[in-house]
């Protein structure tokens, strides 16, 4: 069986979370087979705000990793970012990887007050280099002191690019650590040409072996046909920036939707596939999901060191 980490994500995106919800989910995240506990960033929505979640996740849990998949950094000044991962790096003990996107929606740059013409590849490369210089311990601007606290990881958190083509990949290559990639019709042989790009790409540019992870929405039924609907659900609420038939259209073919022996035979594909590391996207609130998913991984795909 092909080696795969297997992180499972917040259920962030789906409505009226409370603390406990999300602790619960976190420490059972953490208790279980997966490699990474993970989650992304909207503003103009109701999800919880990254970074202060990223806090609590940092204290909820001992051993998983976290993961942002995906951080926009120009939605945020880039050395209080650094600051902020910083901090969660240190409060993690080392165990923060960084995801970081351009982001699909201008709306979530208007409402954090950003310039939506920021909304480029280039903008993200130069403030991830940004924050790089800040965790070396540069003083990039005119004050007393360097802005810490310096992370625990030396240079500071793995960057993982968020992307779902190879033009991102190519302008990445430069900086990026590895791939924070989603896929949403489980193709896994364009998975393996993403992945194969990936690691062109980094080579010709002289950089390390990329991390090749990718993502996906899932549902699990007993056969019954009541996982389709739930993801299409989800999608309906998640995707609101789109119109409600183009939603419909998408929904059928969009994530995962069986039973667990199917799961266990799709995160198998994308091991095949290349992928260093598979996160899943619940499309529910319900934390059982944890624990059905966890006897899908735990046999073949414990975690491993990242």
């Amino acid at each position: 069986m092909t080696t795969v980490q297997v992180g499972m994500t917040m259920p962030v995106m789906e409505p009226d979370l409370d603390a406990v919800t999300l602790e619960a989910w976190a420490r059972a995240i953490d208790e279980g087979p997966f490699a990474s506990l993970c989650f992304g960033e909207r503003v103009a929505f109701d999800n919880p705000e990254t970074l202060t979640l990223l806090g609590a996740c940092a204290a909820w849990t001992e051993r998983v990793r976290l993961v942002t998949t995906v951080v926009v950094p120009q939605l945020h000044d880039p050395v209080r970012l650094a600051k902020a991962l910083a901090t969660a790096d240190v409060l993690s003990a080392g165990r923060l990887t960084v995801g970081l996107g351009v982001g699909g929606r201008e709306e979530d740059y208007v409402a954090a007050g950003a310039d939506p013409a920021t909304q480029t590849m280039g903008e993200m490369a130069a403030r991830a280099g940004v924050m790089r210089r800040v965790w070396a311990g540069e003083k990039v601007r005119e004050a007393t002191l360097p802005v810490g606290p310096p992370p625990v990881q030396p240079g500071g958190p793995r960057l993982l690019v968020g992307t779902m083509g190879p033009r991102t990949i190519r302008s990445a290559a430069a900086w990026a650590d590895g791939l924070a990639g989603v896929t949403l019709d489980l193709d896994t042989a364009a998975a393996a040409d993403l992945f194969a790009l990936t690691r062109a790409e980094w080579a010709a540019a002289g950089r390390p072996a990329p991390h090749l992870s990718t993502s996906f929405w899932f549902a699990l039924d007993d056969g019954d046909g009541s996982a389709r609907a739930q993801v299409h659900r989800h999608l309906r609420h998640y995707m609101n920036w789109l119109p409600v038939d183009l939603v419909d259209a998408l929904a059928p073919t969009t994530g995962f939707a069986g039973t667990p022996d199917d799961l266990h035979v799709t995160l198998a594909a994308f091991a095949e596939a290349g992928a260093d590391e598979v996160h899943l996207i619940p499309t529910g609130r319900d934390v059982a999901q944890v624990a059905r998913v966890a006897e899908v991984v735990a046999a073949d795909w414990p975690p491993c060191a990242s």
